[in-house]
């Protein structure tokens, strides 16, 4: 112990309740988790610890599957501080998107209309009307900005209150000015090395949010439907069945594909057949796609249906004949090919009706003119939606921007492969989550989206002499600018009044996806734009912690962005959490209606116990959410307390681990180094939770064998000065190396215990060092012999119901001779923890075995161990 000691400043009766305000109170004042950036910007790299950490999305509150996550990252920022890195604990808040956009819609009744001017006056309604009122988009994006910043605030609170060792004058949220800065210098790079480009394209559609959806953003539901058998007309007078889900696409439809093996269809590939219903005609094809167990075996092809109608046209070169829009509603104006007065008149129908409505008259329309084959078949199948969204997606033709990611340049793919490989893994096995999505990827990584509350895509286009934008020819603003906002803000050459205007200029009216931001927050929190010296020392970061569900999404895309923009991983750590399982072992989240908030359970048991119970889960394994375990924290807790002051009380502060020279003393220490050694092993592969396993497993050997064993000598009952310095000198080493094993853990309640004795703080001390606890030549099995014995004597006190304080007439033991040689060795310690009278030693073969005889009881009962 290295550190200054003072007085014994235990309190009569220690307790728990108060210490989270009481010590997060204090770190703030003195500046315990602050990082030094002056001291980063001169030392060498490898003395700062960066984290990457999660910015969670502020859209409401918290529940205790984040406690459980970030409680993980807190553990290895803290062993990391105490291990004398200078940590880079930043928090950001992800405030960007369509969670705000929700969450303020619903919040205040409001909806955002682009076309309203700002009105600097503006109040929000006291209630949520009936209909939300339309605001500008000014309007709703200062509405965002207000409520996320008391979100916020609720956030931090909870976060202290937990005791994240953050440093809190170094946060970010994802809409700031200087995360939109990054956000957009980082897409204008994309942009000047050519891995952004603009495309109009086939884009997933979500009718509720009206946006485009990447990918990454997808997730398949089950949802009941129907097989409808369709005929289509050969010119031969055959006719050709089919079977559709989604018979309202019918005039939607640009071909017929079967598999080239198909016997069955050999004769049709390459003529014609006519639609049902709209009499369009549309050409058989051959496709390696097309599945001939499914259904008739033969598909229809529409523009389009799903993601395979999308690779069907372009590898195929079909026709186009969009007939769903933006709000999810056929168009009013049929496609190209439906020219006959029958095929428009049958299309009236289904102008501005949703796709649910137009399938039902579709049906009507093909069995009352006896086109439809049998009845619907009933069947369940996987649809795909917006992660948050409500309805099924839609598929239609929009102008999007695209950032490169391997999805349709092999060379990048095998580049991105290769990083993750690079990177280290906790758990290892969570890289093949990596491997699969970016092996399965099957386009670019679409940014842009149609809402509102996002970083503003910083590009204009130039109009021509009708008014119609050059996209071919954006208009780049300066690098000084950013961030800009091209629906407020005018390009380099360009008035106001050119708005809009024939030769003038039009803004990009889209905002990035927050992906596109959040796959930043290493740059963003390193400060890349505003301070270029300090990000140098913190990128590329120590540790991304993040859960294994948005490898796909977030990890991915920051790797993407280090990638191609400075030629390296993000980080050169990737510790992945699992989910929180309700009881009946389902995710726990808000969205399910089934997640815990957070605040009750730290008021109930407190910080630290829930502390305790997060830290059990093994890094990338789902764990159950468990009061039990609180309950096992708290207790962990209050034992910490007792120990500490038992401890403290007994003096010895001052004499250090060189005053520890009895066998069962330096056996402790022995026992201590190696739990140090393999706590060490743990923290530094990330796995905080055999780290507070091996602690604690130390800790109540610790308190049920050792402080009862030396209890007596340590008062001075017996051995003499030199002996009760021994043990309290053992003592108190003990107490100090446990408190630091368990101050990531535990924050709380370590520095309470700590306060009483020594100066400063538990978590800016030194990490212990197994080297400064181990002496040569002790045998480490004295301790676990001594265990044993008294074990063995408490277990024959119990069972005679008498108490432990009773006096044990005989003790026996049989056991090796070198066994009995340990036993020696603590003898005196174990007879006036045991109260025995006396001892008799016989050497035998085999395990150690006692037999007590309990003062004043005639008979000997024997207790093989």
């Amino acid at each position: 112990m290295t550190h200054t000691h003072r007085p014994n400043g235990a309190p009569d009766k220690p307790v728990l309740d108060g210490l989270e305000e009481k010590w997060s109170r204090r770190w703030e004042e003195n500046g315990v988790y602050a990082f030094d950036a002056d001291t980063a910007r001169r030392a060498p790299r490898d003395t700062v610890f960066s984290i990457d950490t999660p910015p969670p999305t502020v859209s409401g509150s918290l529940h205790v599957g984040h406690v459980f996550s970030y409680t993980h990252t807190d553990t290895i920022a803290r062993y990391q501080r105490m291990r004398g890195k200078n940590v880079f604990y930043p928090m950001g808040w992800d405030d960007n998107g369509l969670p705000t956009e929700r969450r303020v819609q619903n919040h205040y009744g409001v909806r955002c209309d682009p076309t309203l001017p700002h009105d600097p006056d503006f109040t929000p309604p006291e209630k949520p009307g009936k209909h939300q009122l339309p605001i500008s988009r000014r309007n709703f994006i200062e509405l965002c900005e207000r409520l996320t910043a008391e979100d916020e605030r609720a956030f931090e609170d909870l976060w202290r209150a937990l005791g994240l060792s953050v440093d809190w004058s170094r946060t970010y949220q994802t809409i700031d000015t200087q995360a939109r800065a990054t956000s957009q210098r980082a897409f204008l790079d994309d942009l000047a090395r050519g891995d952004a480009y603009l495309a109009e394209a086939p884009t997933l559609w979500d009718v509720t949010f009206r946006t485009a959806v990447a990918q990454a953003e997808l997730e398949d539901r089950e949802r009941p439907a129907a097989y409808h058998r369709l005929g289509f007309h050969g010119g031969d007078g055959r006719t050709v069945l089919i079977e559709t889900t989604r018979p309202e696409l019918l005039p939607a439809c640009v071909a017929l594909v079967a598999h080239p093996d198909d016997e069955r269809y050999q004769d049709l590939f390459g003529t014609t057949v006519r639609t049902p219903l709209f009499d369009v005609e549309v050409p058989v094809l051959a496709h390696r796609l097309a599945t001939p167990d499914k259904g008739t075996g033969i598909a229809m092809v529409c523009t389009f249906g799903d993601t395979t109608d999308v690779t069907w046209w372009r590898e195929l070169r079909l026709a186009t004949r969009p007939v769903i829009g933006w709000d999810g509603r056929f168009l009013a104006e049929p496609p190209s090919g439906l020219d006959t007065p029958e095929a428009r008149a049958a299309y009236a129908e289904l102008a501005g009706a949703t796709a649910h409505t137009a399938r039902e008259r579709v049906v009507a329309q093909l069995r009352s003119r006896g086109e439809l084959h049998g009845e619907p078949r009933p069947v369940t199948h996987a649809v795909k939606f917006f992660e948050k969204g409500d309805k099924p997606l839609e598929i239609v033709t929009t102008r999007q921007w695209y950032v490169r990611n391997g999805g349709r340049d092999e060379r990048l793919r095998d580049e991105l492969l290769a990083r993750g490989q690079e990177l280290r893994w906790h758990p290892p096995h969570m890289r093949i989550r990596y491997d699969n999505w970016v092996g399965g990827l099957n386009g670019d990584w679409l940014i842009s989206r149609q809402r509102f509350f996002g970083v503003p895509i910083p590009l204009w286009y130039p109009l021509d002499g009708d008014g119609r934008p050059d996209h071919d020819r954006p208009l780049v603003p300066d690098a000084a600018a950013l961030p800009v906002d091209p629906s407020a803000q005018t390009p380099p050459g360009y008035e106001e009044h050119q708005r809009g205007k024939p030769h003038g200029f039009a803004g990009d009216p889209d905002v990035m996806d927050t992906w596109a931001t959040s796959s930043l927050t290493p740059q963003i929190a390193g400060r890349q734009l505003a301070d270029p010296e300090l990000f140098a020392r913190v990128f590329p970061m120590d540790l991304r912690p993040q859960a294994h569900e948005i490898i796909r999404t977030w990890l991915f895309s920051t790797v993407v962005r280090a990638h191609c923009g400075h030629g390296t991983l993000p980080w050169r750590h990737a510790a992945i959490s699992g989910w929180i399982l309700d009881p009946d072992r389902k995710k726990m989240s808000k969205s399910k209606g089934n997640a815990v908030t957070p605040t009750d359970l730290l008021e109930r048991h407190g910080s630290d116990a829930v502390r305790y119970w997060a830290a059990s889960g093994r890094p990338g394994t789902d764990t159950a959410f468990d009061i039990g375990q609180m309950k096992i924290g708290r207790r962990l807790a209050t034992k910490l307390l007792n120990v500490g002051k038992f401890v403290l009380g007994l003096g010895g502060g001052d004499l250090g681990a060189g005053a520890v020279t009895e066998p069962l003393d330096r056996a402790l220490l022995a026992d201590l180094a190696t739990a140090v050694e393999e706590a060490t092993a743990a923290y530094d592969d990330f796995d905080y939770a055999r780290a507070l396993e091996r602690t604690e497993q130390f800790f109540w050997r610790f308190c049920d064998d050792y402080v009862e064993l030396v209890k007596a000598r340590a008062y001075g009952d017996h051995g003499g000065a030199g002996a009760r310095d021994s043990a309290r000198a053992a003592l108190v080493t003990a107490l100090d190396t446990v408190l630091r094993l368990f101050a990531p853990v535990l924050p709380f309640v370590t520095e309470e215990i700590w306060s009483w004795y020594a100066e400063g703080s538990v978590h800016r001390a030194g990490w212990p060092s197994a080297d400064a606890l181990r002496v040569r030549g002790v045998d480490t099995a004295v301790l676990a012999t001594a265990a044993e014995v008294i074990a063995a004597i408490r277990k024959a006190k119990s069972l005679a119901k008498v108490s432990m304080r009773a006096e044990a007439g005989e003790l026996v033991i049989h056991a090796s001779r070198a066994a009995l040689d340990r036993f020696t060795l603590a003898q005196s310690d174990i007879r006036a923890a045991g109260r025995v009278t006396s001892v008799s030693l016989r050497e035998s073969p085999g395990d150690l075995r006692t037999e007590v005889t309990l003062a004043g009881a005639p008979q000997t009962r024997p207790f093989p161990n």
